[in-house]
Order: C-alpha cells, then sequence, then structure tokens
C-alpha cells in the first residue's frame, strides 16, 4: 500500500471520528451526569460545553446531605433484570433427521459456549451500562490465541464476547435506530502501546489520551458535618494512544466491507470485515445492542437515571431545607441588642443549661425568637415526590422494601402488585433477551467460519452427567436461534411452580387411577427445579436417561433390567417429537413392540396404546 494511501485513510478515519465524536457530545454528557448522580455525586450540573461542574453552597451552614434513591432505584431494576437469562436453543434447518441431529448439536455447542463464556456475568455487566447510561454493546468475535494449544505456541482459537460501554461507540448516524440500520460504526477507546504493539506488531507513539476516572468530591454535610463522594470524571491515561477501530457494511466497491484500524497516525491494520457473522451468510457489524428504554428515532437508548434527576433534586431541596427549619428549631435564633453582650463568648458557647448569662445594665435581655414549627408542607412533598420515583422507574415500595404496603392488603392483591412491578420492567427485560439471542446467533456464525477442525466441548447431561461432544462446522447447519423458555419476569419460577401443582389438583398429571407414572413424577420434578435431588435413588430416572441413549445407535438391544414402561415412554415420544421416519423409525416401533411384548407377559398394565404404523 504506498505511503500517500495510507496518509489518505488515516486523515480520513480521523476526521470521520472527531466529526462522530462532536455530534454525539450531548449524549456523552448525559451519561457522565447519570454516572455521577448513581454514585452520588448529586450536587453537580451539565454545562453546554459538556463538561460535568459541582454546584457549590451558598452558605457555610447550608445542609447538601444526598438521599440517593436513584442507586437503589437502579440496584432493585438490575437485580430483576438479572434473573432474565433466557434458555436458547436452535431450530432445525429442515425436518430431515440430520438437520434435527444438527440442531440439537448446535444447541449443545451454544450451551457449552455461554458457560465457557460466562455469559451470565457478561450480561450483567452489560445490563449494569444499560441501567445507568440507557444503553449497552457486546462485541462479538475471534481470538486467534484463545482454546487448546494445538502446539508450538499455535492455539485453535475460539469465539470472544465483551461488553462496551456507550462511550466507546460512534454511530454513522444517530438517527439510526438499532446497529443493523448503520452503515458503519466507529469504536475508540485507549489502549497501552505496549498492547498494540503486541496485537498489531506495529510501534505506535504514546499520546494524550482521555479516560473515565473516579476522585473524590466533599459536596454533602450541612452546619456540622461533611461527607465526600466519588466523582465520575475524566483523566488521561499514560503510554496509551486512542485505537480508533471503523466498521463498515460491504458495498459494491467493497464487498467484503472495511475494517480500518488507527492509533496516533499509524494505520495499524486495513481491510475487510473479518466476520461472516450474519444471516445468509453476509458480513454485517458485529457488536449487539442493549437499551434500557428506547428512544424512538435514536441510535442510544434513554435510561431510568435522566428521568430520575430532576425528582432527586427536588428530593434533596427538600429533605435538606426541612432539617435546616430543624436546627433553627432545635439550636434556636437568638436576638441581641448591640454592645449589650459579649457577642464572641455568646457565638462559641451558645446558651447552656445553667449559663449566666451578663448584659449591660439597662439593655435589653437577649431573647429567643420565634421560629414556629415546621410546615406540612414538607412532609407532603417528600411523600408526593417518593411518589414520582416509582411512577418514573417502575420500581415500586414492595420492589424496593421487600414489604407490603399494608398489612392488611391480600394475598391476591399482593400478587397483582408484583405482576404490575413485572409487567413495567417486562420492555428492558425483552431488551435483554433479544441481546443475548443475537449473541448466540454470531457465536454459531463464528463457529461455522472459523471452527473448521475437530473440537471437543464439555456439556452438562441429563442426571447431572457430563457429556463430551466432538463437532467441527459442518455439524453447524442451522443458526435460527429461538427461545426456548417465556420471558422469566411475565414466568417467575414461583408462578410456574404454582401452575403445576393446580395441575396437579385438578388431576391433569395424573391416570386414571389417580396415580402419577414413574416417569410423570420424574418430570413433574424436574419442572419444579427438583429434577436431580434424588437421582441417587430415582431408577426411573435412569432408565429413562438409558432410553434416550439408545436413540443415537443403529440397533436396538433388550435388557433384562430395563422397566419397559419408562422405555415405551420415552421411545414414543422420540417417535412422536424428533424422528421424521425411515428405516430407523421402522426399528424403533419393532423395538417398542418387544418392549409391550415383555410388558404384557410379565402382568404389568399397559401404558401406551399400540404402536400403529401412521404413528410417523
Amino acid at each position: 500500500m504506498k505511503k500517500s494511501y495510507e496518509e489518505d485513510i488515516i486523515a480520513d478515519i480521523r476526521r470521520d471520528f472527531a466529526s462522530r465524536a462532536e455530534a454525539r457530545r450531548p449524549f456523552e454528557t448525559q451519561w457522565r451526569l447519570n454516572i455521577n448522580f448513581y454514585m452520588g455525586n448529586q450536587y453537580c450540573t451539565a454545562q453546554a460545553s459538556g463538561d460535568i461542574t459541582d454546584v457549590e453552597r451558598d452558605y457555610y451552614w447550608q445542609e447538601r446531605e444526598v438521599f440517593n434513591h436513584i442507586s437503589s432505584l437502579v440496584e432493585t431494576r438490575q437485580a430483576k433484570l438479572n434473573t432474565v437469562r433466557p434458555t436458547l436453543t436452535v431450530r432445525p434447518f429442515s425436518s430431515d433427521d440430520d438437520d434435527v441431529k444438527t440442531a440439537k448439536s448446535a444447541s449443545k455447542i451454544l450451551s457449552s459456549t455461554c458457560d465457557k463464556l460466562d455469559m451470565d456475568a457478561i450480561l450483567t455487566e452489560g445490563t449494569m451500562w444499560s441501567e445507568v447510561c440507557g444503553t449497552a454493546f457486546y462485541f462479538v468475535g475471534w481470538d486467534d490465541n484463545a482454546g487448546l494449544d494445538v502446539g508450538d505456541g499455535v492455539f485453535e482459537g475460539d469465539v470472544c464476547v465483551s461488553v462496551v460501554p456507550p462511550f466507546e461507540i460512534y454511530p454513522d448516524s444517530l438517527f439510526s435506530q438499532s446497529i443493523k440500520d448503520c452503515r458503519s460504526v466507529i469504536r475508540a477507546r485507549a489502549v497501552d502501546v505496549a498492547e498494540l504493539k503486541r496485537i498489531y506488531g506495529k510501534s505506535v507513539d504514546p499520546e494524550p489520551s482521555e479516560v473515565v476516572a473516579l476522585s473524590a468530591v466533599s459536596v454533602g454535610g450541612g452546619l456540622t458535618a461533611g461527607s465526600s463522594v466519588n466523582k465520575f470524571t475524566s483523566g488521561e491515561a499514560e503510554n496509551s494512544a486512542v485505537l480508533i477501530e471503523r466498521f463498515s457494511l460491504p458495498t459494491r466497491e467493497r464487498p467484503e466491507g472495511e475494517y480500518a484500524v488507527v492509533a496516533n497516525g499509524v494505520l495499524l491494520r486495513y481491510g475487510g470485515l473479518p466476520y461472516v457473522n450474519g444471516a445468509d451468510g453476509k458480513r454485517v457489524l458485529p457488536f449487539v445492542k442493549q437499551a434500557a428504554l428506547e428512544n424512538v428515532g435514536c441510535f442510544f437508548g434513554a435510561s431510568i437515571v435522566e428521568r430520575a434527576i430532576p425528582v432527586q433534586r427536588a428530593y434533596n431541596a427538600v429533605k435538606n431545607r426541612k432539617h435546616e427549619f430543624m436546627n433553627r428549631l432545635a439550636m434556636g435564633v437568638m436576638a441581641v441588642e448591640d454592645g449589650s453582650v459579649d457577642i464572641d463568648n455568646l457565638e462559641q458557647e451558645g446558651i447552656s443549661p445553667g449559663k449566666i448569662l451578663v448584659y449591660r445594665q439597662g439593655a435589653t435581655p437577649p431573647r429567643m425568637i420565634d421560629c414556629g414549627t415546621v410546615p406540612s408542607a414538607f412532609d407532603a412533598e417528600e411523600v408526593r415526590l417518593m411518589n414520582e420515583f416509582t411512577q418514573i422507574s417502575g420500581v415500586s415500595e414492595i420492589m424496593r422494601s421487600s414489604k407490603a404496603a399494608s398489612s392488611a392488603m391480600s394475598g391476591l392483591a399482593l400478587q397483582l402488585l408484583i405482576e404490575q412491578d413485572d409487567t413495567r420492567l417486562s420492555m428492558s427485560a425483552e431488551y435483554v433477551r433479544l441481546a443475548a439471542r443475537e449473541i448466540a446467533r454470531h457465536i454459531l456464525r463464528l463457529y461455522k467460519q472459523f471452527g473448521a477442525d475437530a473440537r471437543l466441548s464439555r456439556i452438562a447431561g441429563n442426571g447431572g452427567k457430563v457429556e463430551l461432544l466432538r463437532w467441527s462446522a459442518s455439524d453447524i447447519s442451522s443458526d435460527d436461534v429461538v427461545f426456548e423458555t417465556d420471558n422469566e419476569l411475565l414466568s417467575t419460577p414461583a408462578m410456574r411452580q404454582n401452575m403445576m401443582f393446580e395441575l396437579y389438583k385438578l388431576g391433569l398429571l395424573t391416570g386414571a387411577d389417580g396415580k402419577m407414572t414413574e416417569s410423570a413424577k420424574h418430570r413433574f420434578m424436574d419442572a419444579l427445579g427438583y429434577g436431580g435431588w434424588d437421582s441417587d435413588l430415582d431408577m426411573g430416572q435412569v432408565h429413562t436417561a438409558r432410553a434416550e441413549s439408545e436413540h443415537c445407535r443403529d440397533k436396538y438391544d433388550i435388557n433384562e433390567f430395563d422397566d419397559h414402561g419408562l422405555h415405551i415412554d420415552a421411545h414414543v415420544r422420540y417417535l412422536l417429537t424428533e424422528c421424521t421416519g425411515g428405516d430407523k423409525a421402522e426399528r424403533l416401533k419393532e423395538h417398542i413392540r418387544q418392549h409391550k411384548s415383555l410388558l404384557e407377559s410379565n402382568g404389568a398394565p399397559q401404558q401406551n396404546e399400540p404402536i400403529t404404523e401412521d404413528i410417523v
């Protein structure tokens, strides 16, 4: 690549980055203000220049305590959203046996990868950023230095997923609603120059690199006390340079898109988008967006924090003015005639109990001014502001304090209030689910692109067993990831367990004799979350697992110790749900007939209807 051509690329990227940073500045100012209020630095304000400045107190006696309700609101919302961990499965490309089999393998690969990457922790961190700033992003890429060492310091590589704060993302248009609507995205962050040398193999000189930092600031306190809180501000990283990565979608001129990396005037990498991570083998931007609340026609989402800031300021003002009024009532305000007493002594010692107050003969003795009582308007305004917190955030007192608003509230009314709270949060919860699903799709597509060599994955199987699955890219025929469970906020574990008990009471889980079969009992316990609590004693679970393992074989043998009823249930379920016909289905039908024959000869009750030819 010619020197002048490189310089043109570098100049274009830096000019593009500066333009996007200036356009995004109002959003960044709001994010900084949100984080300061979340951390307790609530006596600050945003300037037109984008800086966050502290608000000084007007008088030395002024009460400036912080009554931080924003932090508790965000923590409560995040605690609820952290329960949203959808179970994902891969839908087969077709009903063909091979596609069904590979889809099951892909689901297991996805489950193993999520455990290995600790996706729960990644989603928790992303949710924290989205709740405070309104938006969080995930980068899904491929790390050549991850995975097993195949020899001579060469690794097989693996998928990497990381949380990207909104401070690092610069879209080409702030009016794009999602990542899919953007033609290009810039990611910029400060990186140590030694790390740049290790990754890209080129030397980069350090430059002033702005990073977010924390510092202590004294903002709280009042007449007799002071307090210090953390302040979210900007700092300068040492021995670092600003790494600018521009990802651009494919065009007619660039069929594979553009991926350019620049740091302090050095072009570190230039080429096409490295990942085939879109549907139908297309190259798309390797980012996934998660919003707390969507802004109509805007790339960045909205946060509950920015809506609660005016209420928080008003609440602090009401509480502090109320305490100032109470200070006047408790300490008193004295009127003294000029020259009648020793003012310095009176200021230092006040009027202590038993104090002898000497005043000039003929002067008016000092007297306490009647300050009245604390106006009831303070209490009324405080209650009203607390109600506003609830209305704005969707977090009620039940969720924040973990207790009912009234001791006389019935269980049904309490359940309705809890469901209303969950409904308010369901939109944010759905954004978490959609982000998790999109991350899963990217993971499968990257494995399909880079996982040509055979790999080995550890998967948690039934009954607490660990399965080892050997697979390669050819075992991933579909990347159509779908939700296996409903929104966790709309269907909590307690609600599902209660529903199971109601179904049992109605007799829908028992047979004609009013009893549950061993197979149904096992599934019932599993639905309640106690599927493996007695795995050492539950022979039904062992028999079911053995029957399911036979579906992977070409020949079916009957063991004299088999529980024929459980085996029949497992085989029929497989025929009706996964097996699509052919010789394998015919062999399995014959195997079921053998089980039925042995079951009848032993005098046991028959649990299933005879296998008919049109079962598949």
